[in-house]
């Protein structure tokens, strides 16, 4: 029979990496051997209360030994057997467990945006009573795989990081964007919180990894805008000014894909530009220069007068007698009776062709 043949009692080769492994029989052969290694402990589980623990080593299953199983005795088969459940629990730190999820929505101390904040990573855990582990969390069955415990764990710590994340953002005004400069606080803080939880299942966190708190992607580039925004706006000396600068580089580079300078010129009007081309284009125009009052026309010049003959006085033109002497004033213009060239009155002879002046 199967019950008389069994001689030793261990956790199977390919079922070492569970945290807590079940032994199949509940009918346990007085004087069996059962081996229990560095990383393990071996809990005899009777109607959910733990009887008798075994510590790393070789024992003997047997009430000589080890005293709890003694009220345990099988009847059935002579005394000969043990009716009970026995557990292997490991004890080392088990690793690369994921967890991860949504935080909370969270109100940005720096810009008053409202985001989602994220947070994913990877935790290790030991077991650090094991009794505790097998009466309150896994109960009377075979947790053949880790995720059972692990699923469980970090439903816990994504509980405790709602709370303790949001609390420590909002009491220290922590910008969301560069959170991760204080991702040491934030882990430490979730350790301590979510261990105050495991403690009463026997599991401990012992250490975080690749811990990151994030958004959604839409939240990061929103942020980030709104972010840049701000800074623009005060170095610029208001969001007015800023907006300004906005709207004339989108100008610009409308122009330089093909806009042409008067569809540019049109929408920076259109727009104000922030109040600075407005500004500008709302300026009185400066007064158009005052033309000079019209100049009454120059008074033609008086006709030369013409000299007298005899005396040389001077006689205004037409003067038929001298002012000076009384002589007959020769005529101021006279003609050639050969040619016909125009002669000054006081000619004796033609210019032209040398005739004589009449």
């Amino acid at each position: 029979m199967a019950l008389f043949s069994r001689e030793f009692i261990a956790v199977p080769d390919d079922r070492k990496g569970q945290i807590v492994f079940k032994w199949p029989d509940v009918t346990i052969r007085r004087m069996s051997h059962a081996i229990v290694n560095a990383d393990e402990v071996a809990l005899f589980v009777n109607t959910g209360q733990v009887m008798q623990t075994m510590g790393p080593g070789r024992h003997s299953i047997d009430a000589d030994e080890l005293p709890g199983l003694g009220a345990l005795i099988d009847f059935a088969t002579g005394g000969n057997a043990y009716r009970v459940e026995l557990y292997f629990v490991g004890t080392r730190e088990y690793t690369s467990f994921k967890f991860g999820g949504r935080v909370d929505d969270v109100q940005d101390p720096r810009t008053g945006l409202v985001v989602t904040l994220r947070v994913f990573g990877d935790y290790a855990l030991r077991v650090i009573d094991p009794a505790r582990l097998i009466t309150n969390l896994t109960a009377t069955v075979d947790v053949t795989d880790n995720e059972r415990i692990a699923a469980w764990v970090s439903d816990q710590l994504l509980k405790v990081l709602r709370t303790n994340v949001t609390t420590q953002v909002t009491a220290n005004g922590w910008p969301i964007l560069g959170l991760s400069v204080h991702s040491p606080e934030i882990e430490q803080a979730a350790i301590t919180a979510a261990n105050g939880q495991l403690e009463a299942y026997g599991i401990g966190l012992t250490r975080l990894g690749n811990f990151d708190i994030n958004l959604a992607p839409e939240d990061a580039a929103q942020l980030k805008q709104l972010a840049k925004d701000t800074s623009y706006s005060q170095l610029a000396g208001g969001f007015g000014q800023y907006a300004a600068g906005e709207m004339a580089l989108g100008a610009g580079q409308g122009m330089a894909q093909g806009g042409g300078a008067t569809q540019g010129a049109f929408l920076a009007a259109g727009l104000g530009l922030g109040g600075g081309l407005g500004g500008m284009m709302q300026q009185p125009a400066a007064p158009a220069q005052q033309a000079p009052p019209p100049q009454a026309p120059a008074a033609a010049p008086a006709p030369a007068g013409v000299a007298c003959a005899s005396c040389s006085t001077p006689n205004p033109a037409g003067a038929k007698f001298c002012m000076g002497c009384g002589q007959a004033v020769a005529p101021a213009v006279k003609h050639c009776t050969e040619c016909g060239t125009e002669l000054p009155g006081s000619a004796r002879f033609c210019a032209s062709c040398g005739t004589p002046a009449g």
